[in-house]
Order: structure tokens, then C-alpha cells, then sequence
């Protein structure tokens, strides 16, 4: 058993892989950058190593300093997590050939399965159903135009190297098509080194359905059921859970020996997933589901596989790189119940889900209620530099609607500020009448996401609770002859005003300011005394730079009349394209944006004026 681990990793799931290694009594080595030098991951392994700034690109993604760590620190294993160096076969084989041990497959089934077009060349030969498309070298925009011609629209322009919801786009008429590809291309080879694209028919009522695989050294294979991911926003995924709703036993066989197959077709070793695509117009049926990729490592949503299986899939991924046989026969493995995840993000869904940074002053989930896998804790810095993803808050029921109402209220009772999450987001998804009924598909939120992202608001009843105890105690409760019972008095809910019904005396002064958790979301409440410091007045038309980042395209100039909703520029941060748009009718006053310079957080980049008639 290998005695000494490195993660070569951050946040949540290296937090994730030391509690594992440490029940199993294996001494880790953590490494950071600078932006994550007093990062829980940091605090919890055992050793840590310093590997460079805190751009992933001079840090986390360089494999020669991470093996250079394991090496002084006397680590004989490097476990790369997700994400990062986790699917690369030249960083796999270097670690073999400084005499490491690689938890994770074999460097070769990495680089067959790496580049989606190949992968779905060698699944076809092994007769594994695939998704129509063009998968060849030919890379002409005008060339990849006629191919998506002949698919016929709409269809699905991906990343051969991509993963994560980067490097994709859905087009749906030949006129989108070239600022697709272009925009596709940019975010490819900024995220993957590898702006090369396949095009695949996009399937109109498509479900995401995938299977966990386990291989071992003396050539089993095992699968440990399917997860649904279907509901996604942007092809990232928001909700996962297992078992998939719908499947039924026979389906379920047929797909789970078809990622077996897989699996075998590139003598797969260690935790890896098949990923599939159904149609699911007529419900789950195999003949209507195919092949989209497999990612060789372990995926984000692996706690809901666990859940249902009772397997711990990172102690398997440890005894497996250390030459074990698989724990279980596949008759030995059975599903238990029903499994959710929902990704905790630090972004603000109301402004179109961009990140949210900042320290975390309040950082609450109920643990007691489920399962939570994090790597932040209290006071931590959410920065600009990584994925925003926070936390996975994870239930478990007897069945599924047991657990989605575990994981409501999980999401429910937490509390973060002030960096803004999408718990309300979350819940509103899983209170969705086609999420409760188990009828979802991949384009739900994109047809009614409008209803799950509004601003939350705290209930009036919140709202005067709050208020009510930022009285003096010696008015909270008193009342006077003649005085009103009830009147109305104004406050500051995160700069704007509210005016909130209060029972008692007419006059107070209230406390400084007070925090409002209710629904997953909090606000910071204050007197209406303090309203110079809220900052200016919203509608202004400036436009800020929501985050630190790189301006990647610029769309007007100044002069130009502008409708609201308009694309004004594009910003790169946090691995992603975000797009500023204009927020009513107007002309560009103010353009301080070129294409090329790096901003800062609410850096003005833009100034609409309104239309005067």
C-alpha cells in the first residue's frame, strides 16, 4: 500500500483526497500557489509545498515543479484530482518516469480518450454507439461550415480537447455559426492549449447520462451504475444525482456493459466515466443513447455514486495504483437508495452568474443535515485565479423525492456572505416543477432559467425580524398610548432601499447594521442613515468590470446607439468568457476597453447614456 501521497490538486477535492488518505493512515503532501497559502487543502495535508504564483498556468499546471515536490518530499505517489494535470498523459508518464507511482490510468488510455474525435473512432470500432458528426483534421472555418451544413442545425461545436463546459457552443443557423466557432476556438486554446473542434448533431430533447467504470492491473472491470447530470446551464452542470431518473433495469444493463466495453477497449485502470447523450423525446430507451466522451479520472459528482453504492471511489483509486485488485465483483456492487449534488458557486446568478470574490466572512452549511465536500472554510479568500465552485452539498434519501427535499433544505439552511453563491438558484432548479417530476432534459434552465436567477428578496416577516432586533432592547417590545402600533421605516438592504413595517414606539435608532439569512441567500441590512456610503445609484450606465480579467474583444465604439441586452465586450476570467451588455437603450458615451488589457474589479470599461428624446 502506498505509504506517502502528493495531491496535485486544490480546494475541495484535495481536501476530499486527504480525508481518505488519512483514514487509511497514508501521509500527504499538499502543494500551493500563492494565492493559496493559507488554504484549507494547505492546513489539513500533512506537508505543503510552495510551487509558484498564483496563475494556474505558473503553478498548478506545471508538472515538473509538482514532481519536483514529491521528490523532496519523499512522496512515492502523485494523485492529480480533477481538473488541472488530472487527464494529461505527458504529465502521467513523467511522473512514471521519475519513479512515482500515478494514481490514476494508464498514460496511453488517457491520450486515446483525450481528443474527442479519436475517442469516438476507437468507441465506434468497439461498437459502442456514437452521436453523428464530423470528427476530422480539416479545421477551415469555411470547410467546418459546410460540415455543419450537411449535419443540419442546430448543432454542437466542441473542443477536442475540452471538458467542463469550455470550448462549447450550440449553434443554431448558418449565420451564427462563424462567431461561434471563432469564440469556441479563443476558449479552447486559452483552457486547453488546443483550439481544435469536432461538430456533432445537437440532440433537441437531450439527456446527460453517464457510468462510473473501475479497472484494476489484472484486467477487471467493473461499473458502479449511472448518474444523471442533465440539468446544466451553459453544458456546466448544476445538479447531479443517481440513479438516473426514468431508467429502468433493462436500459440500465445495456448501457452500463456498453461502458464496460469502453472501458476495455483501452485497457482502462483506476476511477474513469463514460459519458452518453439520449435522446429523450421518447423516454430512456438504448437505442437512442450515444457515446459523447470519457473523462480518465474522477469526476466532480463522484460523492452520489458513493452514496448509492457505499463505496469510497478514492480508496479504490489508492489500492488499485498500489497493484490491489478491485474490492468488489461487479454482483457484489448494488444500488442503495437515491443520491443528489449541487454545486455551490461563489457567482451572483442575477447578473448573469458572474464570480463573486472576496473574503467569506460568514461561510455556514449544515453539515448535521448531509454530506459536504469543501475547500474553504470561514474567513477564506475566494479569488479570481481558479473555478468558483465552493462547496458540493450532497443528500441522501430512501428515494428521490426524500432526497431532493434533504438537499433543499440543506441549501435552505445556509448561510454565506459576503460573497454571493447561487444556493437560491439551486433551490429554485430543484423546486422546478419538471425537476420534481424527473422529466428534465439539458435545456431546462436555458428555457426557464429567467424564473430561477430573479434577485432573491427576504420576506417581509425577514425583514422586519431583522430590523426589529437592531432596535435598542428597551423599544423592541414597548408601546405607548397614541403612539402607532405599526408604521413603516426605511433601511438599506444591500444598497437599496426597503421600507420595512415596525411595531412599537415611533422613534429608534438602530444598530449599525445586521445580517439577513433566509432561503440560502443573506443581505446586509442598515439604517437608512447610513445610505452615503451604499455606493452610486444603479441605472447609471457605468459599466464595471465585475472581477479582474483579460478584455478578449470589444464590440463597439463610442458613439454607437446600443438596445438593451446588447454585447458591448467580452471579459476572460476565472477560466470562462463573460459577456457586459448594455443595460437599456442608449449611446456609447465612455469606452475605456481594448482588447488585450488586463482590468481590475469594477474598473469603469464602459458609459451608456440613456435616449433622450
Amino acid at each position: 500500500m502506498i505509504q506517502s501521497l502528493l495531491i496535485a490538486n486544490r480546494g475541495e477535492i484535495a481536501c476530499r483526497i486527504i480525508r481518505t488518505a488519512r483514514d487509511m493512515g497514508i501521509r500527504t503532501v499538499a502543494v500551493y500557489s500563492d494565492a493559496d497559502a493559507k488554504a484549507l487543502h494547505v492546513r489539513e495535508a500533512d506537508e505543503a509545498v510552495h510551487i509558484g504564483p498564483s496563475p494556474a498556468r505558473e503553478s498548478y499546471l506545471v508538472g515538473e515543479k509538482i514532481i519536483a515536490a514529491a521528490k523532496a518530499t519523499g512522496a512515492e505517489a502523485i494523485h492529480p484530482g480533477y481538473g488541472f494535470l488530472s487527464e494529461n498523459a505527458g504529465f502521467a508518464q513523467a511522473v512514471a518516469d521519475a519513479g512515482l507511482i500515478w494514481v490514476g490510468p494508464k498514460p496511453s488510455s488517457i491520450k486515446a480518450m483525450g481528443l474527442k474525435d479519436a475517442a469516438k473512432k476507437l468507441m465506434a470500432d468497439a461498437g459502442v454507439p456514437v452521436t453523428p458528426g464530423y470528427m476530422g483534421e480539416n479545421q477551415d472555418p469555411a470547410f467546418l461550415a459546410e460540415q455543419a451544413a450537411q449535419i443540419g442545425y442546430p448543432v454542437l461545436i466542441k473542443a477536442v480537447a475540452g471538458g467542463g463546459g469550455k470550448g462549447m457552443r450550440k449553434v443554431d443557423s448558418a449565420a451564427d455559426f462563424a462567431d461561434a466557432l471563432a469564440s469556441c476556438q479563443r476558449e479552447a486554446a486559452a483552457s486547453f492549449g488546443n483550439d481544435h473542434v469536432l461538430i456533432e448533431k445537437y440532440i433537441l430533447t437531450p439527456r446527460h447520462i453517464e457510468v462510473q467504470v473501475f479497472g484494476d492491473t489484472h484486467g477487471n472491470v467493473v461499473h458502479l451504475f449511472e448518474r444523471d447530470c442533465s440539468l446544466q446551464r451553459r453544458h456546466q452542470k448544476v445538479i447531479e444525482e443517481a440513479p438516473a431518473p426514468g431508467m429502468d433495469e433493462a436500459t440500465r444493463a445495456e448501457l452500463c456493459a456498453a461502458a464496460v466495453r469502453a472501458a476495455k477497449a483501452v485497457d482502462y485502470v483506476g476511477a474513469g466515466t463514460i459519458e452518453f447523450i439520449a435522446d429523450a423525446s421518447e423516454g430512456l430507451r438504448a437505442d437512442r443513447i450515444w457515446f459523447m466522451e470519457m473523462n480518465t479520472r474522477l469526476q466532480v459528482e463522484h460523492p452520489v455514486t458513493e452514496e448509492i453504492t457505499g463505496v469510497d471511489l478514492v480508496e479504490w483509486q489508492l489500492r488499485i495504483a498500489s497493484g490491489e485488485a478491485l474490492p468488489l465483483t461487479q454482483d457484489q456492487l448494488a444500488i442503495n437508495g437515491w443520491a443528489m449534488e449541487a454545486r455551490l458557486y461563489a457567482e451572483d446568478p442575477a447578473r448573469g452568474f458572474l464570480p463573486s470574490i472576496g473574503t467569506l466572512e460568514l461561510f455556514q452549511l449544515p453539515e448535521q443535515l448531509g454530506r459536504i465536500d469543501t475547500g474553504v472554510c470561514e474567513g477564506a479568500e475566494v479569488s479570481p485565479f481558479y473555478d468558483p465552485m465552493i462547496a458540493k452539498v450532497i443528500a441522501w434519501g430512501e428515494d428521490r423525492d426524500e432526497a431532493r427535499a434533504m438537499l433543499t433544505d440543506m441549501l435552505d439552511d445556509s448561510a454565506i456572505w459576503p460573497v454571493k453563491t447561487n444556493s437560491a438558484f439551486l433551490i429554485a432548479a430543484l423546486n422546478h416543477p419538471d425537476f420534481v417530476a424527473g422529466s428534465l432534459d439539458t435545456g431546462l434552465i436555458g428555457r426557464d432559467g429567467d424564473s430561477m436567477t430573479a434577485e432573491p428578496m427576504p420576506s417581509e416577516q425577514a425583514l422586519t425580524n431583522a430590523a426589529m432586533a437592531m432596535l435598542p432592547r428597551s423599544l423592541q417590545s414597548g408601546f405607548r398610548l397614541n403612539a402607532p402600533a405599526v408604521r413603516s421605516a426605511p433601511f438599506l438592504l444591500d444598497g437599496r432601499r426597503v421600507d420595512v413595517r415596525l411595531h412599537g414606539p415611533g422613534a429608534a435608532e438602530p444598530a449599525p447594521a445586521m445580517l439577513v439569512a433566509e432561503s440560502g441567500a443573506v443581505w446586509q441590512l442598515m439604517p437608512w442613515r447610513a445610505q452615503g456610503s451604499a455606493g452610486g445609484a444603479a441605472g447609471d450606465g457605468a459599466i464595471l468590470s465585475p472581477m479582474p480579467g483579460k478584455i478578449i474583444a470589444v464590440d463597439v465604439s463610442v458613439g454607437d446607439m446600443v438596445s438593451k441586452g446588447q454585447k458591448l465586450l467580452t471579459l476572460e476570467a476565472m477560466k470562462m468568457e463573460h459577456s457586459l451588455t448594455a443595460p437599456f437603450d442608449g449611446v456609447v458615451a465612455e469606452l475605456n476597453a481594448s482588447a488585450g488589457a488586463q482590468v481590475q474589479v469594477e474598473a469603469l470599461l464602459a458609459r451608456i447614456d440613456a435616449e433622450t428624446e
